[in-house]
């Protein structure tokens, strides 16, 4: 059982962050935010992939202009991106936005920064304090020589008291860098020091297969070690592909459940049966189921259900035939041809109960 790290709330909207609230799963629209219909449409496909908070670009007064539709539209609360312009932030806080994400170190005005905490205050609006390797304040760079770990958590560090220093306590922090072991060092200093909730994942992860296996790695182990109250997976594919990989993380580490984890076999030469085939299919099928069904795909007797008793349901295969079971008990013998179709069909009974 991880033990998470204590932290006090922040809300975003009706989304609870830190204090032991479930972490929360994030990810970000790649759409121009001026295109209303375009985002609301991604917003949509991630809130049904189960993203909890979505973040949306605004570089722009004409994305700021379009923030309140998207707001009053959307089924999750949305958090505005803000890098260089405090004018701009301060046109999307009139627009009922939940949340902003600012990093101080692009803009680097005290009284401005200042002066969007006091209305965001005013309006309720909660602040993700942003830190990236690659906007780190000259000072640190000149004290440190690169953006190490030390130099991004003392910056956290230092843009953190300055918040609480005006007053400002509805914020939760990001300390995102590419490279994985200096990220987990960074977050984990600025863990020991406060009860801030953090913001975790690993930035320009890169492409599907070595993001995810990036973010994995990275994200993995500051959840084990308690640390993480909300993450986003950042990948070069479409945020849906984000919000799936979180969750096969959290669930990986049993801090959530969602959707349909398959446990099965690797290929040898035991197996008698197509087993890469029959998960396939599975996958495939049941991608759209949304309660916890953890399934079970074994490729021969030597595994077989002793390996696989954790799992509500799953096969057992053997020569051409398979055993389905269900909560480590079988249920009946279905010959390789039908043995998708069976397993398909009782997976769906018992989420049908659920939902």
């Amino acid at each position: 059982m991880v033990e998470r790290r204590k932290t006090r709330a922040v809300y975003v909207g009706n989304v609870k962050i830190g204090d032991n609230a479930p972490i929360v799963v994030q990810s970000m629209t790649d759409t121009k935010t001026h295109n209303i219909d375009e985002t609301l449409e991604q917003i949509n496909r991630l809130y049904n992939a189960g993203c909890e908070i979505v973040r949306v670009a605004v570089p722009t007064e004409r994305d700021a202009e379009a923030v309140e539709e998207i707001v009053q539209k959307s089924p999750i609360p949305v958090i505005a991106d803000i890098h260089f312009s405090p004018r701009i932030a301060f046109k999307v806080l009139e627009s009922g936005i939940h949340g902003i994400r600012l990093n101080p170190g692009n803009i680097n005005d005290k009284e401005k920064i200042k002066d969007i905490l006091n209305e965001c205050k005013k309006r309720n609006i909660a602040v993700r304090l942003g830190v990236n390797s690659g906007s780190l304040e000259e000072r640190l760079l000149e004290k440190y020589g690169y953006p190490s770990a030390e130099a991004l958590a003392e910056s956290a560090l230092y843009w953190s008291e300055f918040f609480e220093s005006v007053g400002f306590k509805n914020f939760k922090v990001s300390i995102k860098g590419s490279d994985v072991i200096q990220n987990v060092e960074a977050n984990k200093i600025f863990a020991e020091k406060t009860d801030i909730p953090l913001h975790i994942g690993i930035t320009e992860a890169g492409p599907l297969k070595r993001g995810s296996v990036k973010s994995a790695v990275g994200i993995g182990i500051l959840l084990y070690m308690g640390i993480g109250d909300t993450v986003r997976v950042s990948l070069t594919a479409d945020p849906v592909e984000e919000v799936e990989v979180a969750y096969q993380i959290l669930q990986s580490l049993g801090l959530r459940r969602r959707g349909i984890e398959i446990v099965s076999c690797p290929t040898c030469g035991r197996i008698e049966v197509n087993l890469p085939e029959v998960v396939k299919r599975v996958e495939e099928k049941l991608s759209d189921v949304k309660s916890p069904v953890k399934v079970a795909i074994m490729g021969c007797v030597v595994n077989a259900i002793g390996e696989a008793k954790e799992a509500d349901i799953g096969l057992a295969c053997g020569n051409k035939s398979a055993i389905l079971f269900k909560d480590g008990k079988p249920l009946k013998r279905v010959s390789e041809e039908e043995m998708v179709d069976e397993l398909l069909k009782e997976i769906k009974n018992m989420t049908e109960k659920n939902e």
